[in-house]
């Protein structure tokens, strides 16, 4: 592909992420609208999806930030209802619509629509979780989600090859399928095990944050590289790097944390503005082909299909979820109570995404009927996205489920907090006892106490009264003023720069200094 239009399809992608953020519509379905339309201007050039493209690289990176991103705590309390839907509830569905496939559809072997139903397997919860944390969904019913996409792709992966050998006639039966699931799963794990204390400790190494970086953009690719190499999954050797990493990530260099940040978040919100992008400027290749299957039949198959997805979510996550509890009593005394709300937030938060579309593109010309798997899985991709991303948020209003205790959270963080800044004082008060290591004169030892204080002050000062005009607490207040003394500051320095009584490279380190200032508060200020 030529690099202009590269460059294209990601600065109008961002462009449109960028829009739908000033938009009731999640930026998804903005992105896969605007592919649709995209895809038939004229003079758009062609963005067929390639899956050595897009499966190891742009699958690894977006695992990775992902996993970094999540509790490894809460997903490993969480690890029953989460394997239940990541592995069951994948194996189960493609069980399920490779079972309707071959039944509705004349003339497709059973093999052939297993492929079908393991290739539109894995949900992609981008959205989903997207839309759950917008709109304060309770934190398990968001760790399930983020947990059950970073493992179904995997799953779905591992399904795909054993149905794909049966279809081609080079399958080794039940047996042969069961050992490369357990090779894919087990030695994914492995890879994963084996790498994440060795890189780890290269990160603690290393005190050049630019090297830092440049190390942790490499590490997804490295990890999911290395396990495809023994056959294993490298999905699943990339969201185990990256939990550890994730979970360790506080014995990194701060400097590191920030640009680390700063720069993951750029990769996300590219990469998933471009896949979106990239699934709706596939129809007129989808539409290609089709054959004997063109018209009302086609359509026909689409609903079906569609239909089954939808169904077979439903006729697992509600049996998945209370049938545990009926049999327990462990799980029962466990687990928190739920009611039927939340399974059905689950089931209905089932949209499909590129990395169906991208195992849809690499089934092989040989397979047969491989344009109809091409265009049922591009239509419930984006019946998915479409019926129920659009219909997500109202159904998450009507059925109201308890929000987020804020107050109870901003508590718990203020009694961190009074523990940590304890801690911090003892702390201070050894080292300024032993002179020789740390002289101070007393009015930087009071300028330590009174930051110390002011941190500890914070997060009270949010559970305190507000400002009847402006709506702000005293902490709102004390950040605003903050901010505003670093811009005076910093319109200073600016000036004597103009004035040539600093030079630039002066400058640029006053405003440096200004910026970390103004990036911790803004850090405070956000969570």
């Amino acid at each position: 592909m030529e690099v202009l239009p590269l460059v294209a399809l990601v600065a109008v992608s961002a462009a449109v992420a960028g829009a739908a953020r000033r938009t009731p519509v999640p930026a998804p379905l903005l992105l896969v609208a605007v592919g649709l339309v995209a895809a038939y201007v004229p003079g758009v050039p062609s963005y067929a999806l390639d899956p050595h493209i897009v499966l190891p690289l742009l699958l690894p990176p977006l695992l990775h930030t992902a996993a970094v991103d999540s509790s490894y705590l809460d997903l490993r309390a969480n690890l029953r209802p989460i394997a239940l839907l990541s592995v069951g509830y994948v194996l189960f569905a493609t069980l399920a619509v490779g079972w309707v496939t071959y039944l509705l559809v004349p003339g497709v072997s059973l093999p052939v629509a297993l492929v079908l139903g393991a290739v539109v397997a894995p949900p992609d919860a981008v959205a989903a979780t997207a839309i759950a944390r917008r709109l304060g969904l309770p934190n398990r019913v968001t760790t399930i989600l983020q947990g059950e996409s970073l493992v179904n792709d995997a799953t779905a992966i591992t399904a795909y090859k054993v149905a794909l050998a049966a279809a081609v006639g080079v399958g080794a039966g039940w047996a042969g399928g069961v050992a490369e699931f357990l090779l894919a799963s087990v030695g994914g794990v492995g890879v994963g095990l084996l790498l994440m204390v060795p890189i780890h400790q290269l990160r603690k190494r290393l005190r050049e944050p630019l090297l830092q970086n440049t190390l942790s953009l490499l590490i997804p690719f490295v990890a999911y590289a290395a396990a495809e190499r023994v056959h294993a999954s490298g999905v699943l050797a990339v969201v185990v790097v990256a939990l550890y990493l994730g979970h360790r990530n506080w014995q990194v260099d701060f400097a590191t944390r920030l640009q680390e940040e700063a720069v993951w978040k750029v990769v996300a919100f590219v990469l998933e503005s471009v896949v979106f992008a990239l699934i709706g400027l596939q129809l007129p290749v989808v539409l290609k082909g089709l054959g004997e299957y063109e018209g009302i039949a086609a359509a026909w198959y689409a609903v079906a299909v569609f239909l089954a997805v939808v169904v077979a979510r439903f006729a697992w996550v509600f049996p998945a979820t209370f049938m545990p509890r009926w049999v327990s009593e462990r799980i029962r005394t466990r687990e928190p109570d739920t009611d039927w709300k939340s399974p059905v937030i689950v089931g209905w938060a089932g949209m499909r995404g590129v990395v169906s579309l991208a195992i849809a593109f690499s089934v092989p010309m040989s397979v047969p009927h491989r344009n109809l798997i091409l265009f049922l899985t591009f239509t419930t991709v984006i019946g998915t996205l479409v019926v129920q991303g659009l219909t997500l948020p109202p159904l998450i209003r009507m059925l109201r489920l308890p929000p987020r205790d804020t107050r109870a959270e901003t508590l718990a963080e203020a009694q961190a907090q009074s523990e940590a800044s304890r801690a911090a004082e003892e702390r201070l008060a050894e080292l300024l006892e032993a002179p020789e290591n740390s002289t101070l004169p007393p009015p930087l030892a009071d300028r330590l106490r009174t930051v110390l204080e002011r941190r500890r002050n914070a997060v009270w000062e949010r559970l305190g009264e507000v400002n009847p005009v402006t709506g702000e607490s005293a902490d709102d207040v004390y950040r605003r003023l903050a901010r505003e003394m670093i811009e005076a500051e910093r319109e200073v320095f600016v000036t004597l720069r103009d004035h040539r009584r600093i030079d630039d490279e002066m400058l640029r380190g006053l405003l440096r200094r200004l910026d970390l200032e103004e990036a911790a508060a803004y850090r405070e200020e956000t969570g």
